[in-house]
């Protein structure tokens, strides 16, 4: 890497991929000054013509359509790996082991022994990595956990969430990766995954998960014709292949603190195109969080008048966590919503790379672990019946 820029690719040019795109662009116009220069370098996805489409539409200099093409490339010091859960593991070594820094989307790898393998290539590296837990970074979500962490509600008792989709309801919706790969790698580990890395990042570590329930509504669907990005609708044939995963996980947990949540996450909820939603309760006083009104949240605590006493809307201003550090300027902060938190990611990440400080340090691989040790207990107990499953 030159001391004077940092050279960005990003493997996986489908929806998520598209979002990190537009997230390293957005990322030296947030939280001061201080990073070198970003160079927007390469766009890398098996199908050609979507790597050159989103390299055009982002402004990066090339497309490749292949990951090795990119590890092998001099001019690249930063790379995200937005693609198919099975093809993390090697693409991120590879890359690690041509002396890229990587972030890697959630969930970290398709079982706990990639990721560990994956861990171990990262400390052997030297090199930064990161797991993508964009929530973390919700200037929102920072707010409630400030409240929680400064003790003035008191410690929290109980934590209901849920992450609702509806992207999985149309059954000619077609075939894809998305629905291949065994029990709690469906709904579980690509929404599921975040809302249990939010449950963490609010209330502790998680010390056992029970009652667990997995669910397949739709149970075949039909091969695409040709490529199917992210979750959009192609024109489908009339062969079909099984469903391997679920549709829908609930479960109950425990915290170490002693505190409880019970969760729940689908890709079949019909009418909620990206429900994540949480409300959490405290000794005295509660929160409450939609990413559909991502700019404020509710919350309720001791200090008004009982005639006035109740849940009150706390827009996110520049009081809050990060938004006193600027905006992404292609996303302008209406909302602050979901594809903001990408950018205030990338910045993290380069950030990071750079030795810059400014903003939460960016979740681990060693995190991205425990979360899917987690997601396994969560497999374990509905394959148990629901019994109580005790994290290691």
């Amino acid at each position: 890497m030159s001391s004077s820029s940092i050279g960005v690719a990003v493997i996986g040019a489908g929806m998520a991929g598209r979002a990190h795109l537009a997230g390293y662009r957005s990322a030296t116009a947030i939280h001061g000054a201080g990073l070198p220069e970003v160079r927007f370098v390469a766009v890398g996805d098996v199908n050609a013509a979507v790597a050159k489409e989103s390299a055009d539409r982002f402004g990066y200099q090339r497309a490749e359509t292949s990951w090795q093409a990119i590890a092998d490339a001099p001019d690249i010091d930063v790379v995200s790996v937005v693609v198919a859960n099975p093809l993390h593991r090697e693409i991120v070594e590879g890359l690690l082991a041509a002396g890229k820094h990587v972030l890697c989307e959630k969930p970290l790898a398709p079982s706990v022994e990639d990721a560990a393998a994956m861990v171990a290539a990262a400390r052997a590296s030297g090199r930064q990595t990161a797991t993508g837990f964009t929530f973390r970074r919700s200037p929102a979500i920072n707010a409630i956990r400030a409240q929680l962490e400064s003790g003035t509600i008191g410690r929290p008792v109980h934590l209901d969430g849920h992450y609702w989709c509806d992207y999985g309801c149309d059954p000619l919706g077609p075939m894809s990766w998305r629905y291949q790969g065994g029990p709690g790698s469906g709904a579980l580990a690509d929404i599921g995954a975040h809302l249990v890395d939010l449950a963490e990042f609010l209330c502790g570590p998680i010390e056992s998960v029970s009652g667990a329930v997995l669910a397949t509504y739709i149970t075949e669907r039909h091969l695409p014709v040709g490529a199917v990005v992210g979750h959009a609708l192609a024109e489908i044939s009339e062969e079909t292949e099984p469903v391997e995963n679920e549709d829908l996980v609930s479960f109950t947990a425990r915290f170490a603190s002693g505190a409880t949540a019970t969760l729940s996450a689908s890709r079949t909820a019909y009418g909620h195109p990206n429900g994540l939603g949480f409300e959490v309760f405290a000794e005295q006083g509660a929160a409450t969080f939609d990413l559909a009104r991502a700019s404020e949240f509710g919350f309720v605590d001791g200090t008004a008048p009982h005639a006035t006493s109740g849940y009150r809307q706390v827009l996110v201003g520049p009081e809050h966590p990060y938004i006193t550090g600027g905006l992404p300027m292609d996303f302008p902060g209406v909302g602050h919503g979901q594809n903001d938190l990408f950018a205030f990611q990338a910045r993290a990440f380069l950030g990071q790379v750079a030795g810059v400080d400014g903003l939460l340090p960016c979740p681990t691989f060693e995190d991205g672990l425990r979360n899917l040790r987690l997601l396994g207990a969560v497999v374990s107990s509905a394959q148990s019946g629901g019994a109580a499953v005790t994290i290691d």
